[in-house]
């Protein structure tokens, strides 16, 4: 296998690294990243935990870690004591990587604590990569809706292949200037976000806390690409059909891509109309990096997350694991994939592992329908987003993309609740336009019968101020039973 990062020893002075003021080319990378590796490889550590903030110290503790061939464990730093420590006695790190500055909780008190020198102090022994593609290169902890997070454990060859599929979906070129506001603690901020641009060549400008201001200055300043997940570009949306120096922005935008969750139509169709640049959307998990995306030079649709990658075989299958033959963009059915870009398993959870598996496809969990074309169009999870009611089985996503189109909708989730005639009964969850005159319940079932079908509009309205969501922008529906 080749090395994962060779611009670090090609990239001399073309820039690499930025948040905010703090920058380093590729040569200072280098350097402050092979002094923290060979640190960590005398150490003798079998796995690190990396104090994930958004900071520079943060990048370069990741790559130092790729560089030594150890195993790192990015830690969510708004994680509560409770979740931090089941993950530090799951995946019993040896030491923390953490800025100078940052204060750590009492979660991590036993760990021997390592100082990330992000700025260094001039060359040092260029660092060798391991060469074994099968060699794990980090373990994220998945959000553990159903019980504890488990540590996905992913392999160096899974980030290669991810990121140089995506490279030749989006054209990625060492020309590319990324700017996003992603935190460092996930798949698509540190492995899309920081080793991704570092794979290529290219530059990242990290923004910090996202503002649609920040991103703007930017792309006019030269970024070619934004990455972002639904909730920052709905705020877009929001703002730039009034904007008309943030519409000039983003039209300059080579790339414009959303992830971790589905991008309301609604928000495509603004953004589009303001910019004439539509956001491409690409689909992937914790386990699997990632699976498919729309290519660039193809025309997006709204909803669908394109084909899927090279290297990657993606099948629908019934409640049975029978693989579905219809192509129709109607039939639902669940994802499984398989591929190079597959977590090697579950760190200390062999029986989770295998119950993932079906004779070698992993089982996303996600549910969705395949246009006649290919192109997968995800319509939510299996166990929150498919709502069988009335001999149907309807996917909660189509139903709030409709809702997202009614003026007097802002936001809006829907759920399945137990419906003694119906089997489950289709929840609309709102947040109203004006709280004061907000949409009857009348008016939104007829709205969605109207675009869909009679059978898929909400049986039931209920109106909340808020929809709960994670740090990546997802509805926790599991919440949504407690909202007031």
């Amino acid at each position: 296998m080749t090395t994962l990062l060779p611009a670090l020893r090609t990239g001399g002075t073309r820039p690499a690294l930025r948040f905010g003021e703090r920058a380093l080319d590729y040569d200072a990378l280098a350097a402050a990243a092979d002094a923290l590796a060979t640190r960590l490889r005398e150490s003798g550590a079998d796995r690190v935990a990396l104090w994930a903030t958004p900071t520079l110290e943060t990048a370069v503790g990741a790559v130092a870690a790729v560089l030594a061939g150890v195993p790192f464990v990015p830690l969510n730093p708004r994680s509560g004591d409770r979740e931090l420590g089941h993950v530090v006695a799951d995946s019993v790190p040896t030491l923390v990587l953490a800025a100078p500055d940052d204060q750590l909780p009492a979660a991590l008190d036993g760990l021997t604590r390592v100082a990330i020198d992000a700025e260094g102090s001039g060359p040092a022994p260029a660092v060798a990569e391991p060469e074994d593609g099968e060699a794990p290169a980090l373990v994220v902890y998945t959000s553990g809706t159903t019980g504890p997070p488990k540590g996905a454990v992913i392999p160096r060859r899974a980030l290669a292949g991810t990121l140089d599929a995506l490279a030749e979906a989006w054209a990625w070129t060492e020309d590319d200037v990324l700017v996003h506001a992603l935190p460092l603690f996930h798949v698509h901020g540190l492995v899309l976000g920081v080793l991704g641009p570092l794979r290529r060549g290219g530059a990242l400008r990290h923004v910090g806390r996202f503002s649609p201001e920040a991103v703007a200055a930017e792309l006019r300043s030269g970024a070619t690409m934004m990455f972002g997940v639904p909730t920052m570009y709905h705020r877009l949306a929001e703002t730039v059909g009034t904007d008309p120096e943030l519409a000039a922005a983003l039209g300059r935008a080579r790339l414009l891509v959303s992830g971790s969750a589905a991008l309301a139509r609604h928000d495509h169709e603004r953004i589009t109309a303001a910019t004439g640049r539509q956001v491409v959307e690409r689909y992937g998990m914790t386990e699997t990096l990632m699976n498919t995306s729309v290519r660039v030079g193809a025309e997006p649709r709204p909803g669908s997350v394109g084909l899927p990658l090279a290297g990657v075989e993606l099948r629908l299958v019934d409640e049975d694991g029978k693989e579905l033959d219809a192509w129709d963009g109607e039939t639902i059915g669940e994802i499984q994939v398989r591929g190079p870009n597959l977590f090697s398993g579950y760190l200390n959870r062999p029986d989770a592992t295998a119950a993932a598996f079906d004779d070698g496809w992993f089982r996303t969990g996600d549910m969705a329908a395949r246009d006649p074309d290919g192109w997968v169009r995800i319509v939510g999870r299996k166990s929150t987003d498919l709502i069988k009611s009335g001999g149907y089985k309807i996917g909660a996503g189509e139903i709030e993309n409709a809702l997202l189109e009614h003026g007097g909708v802002r936001d809006a989730a829907v759920t399945g609740e137990p419906d003694p005639d119906l089997g489950e009964r289709v929840v609309a969850w709102i947040v109203p336009t004006d709280p004061q005159r907000p949409p009857t319940a009348e008016e939104l079932a007829a709205h969605v019968a109207e675009r869909l079908a009679p059978h898929k509009r909400p049986r039931e309205v209920r109106m909340v101020a808020e929809l709960p969501r994670n740090d990546m922008g997802k509805i926790l529906k599991r919440r949504l039973g407690t909202a007031p």
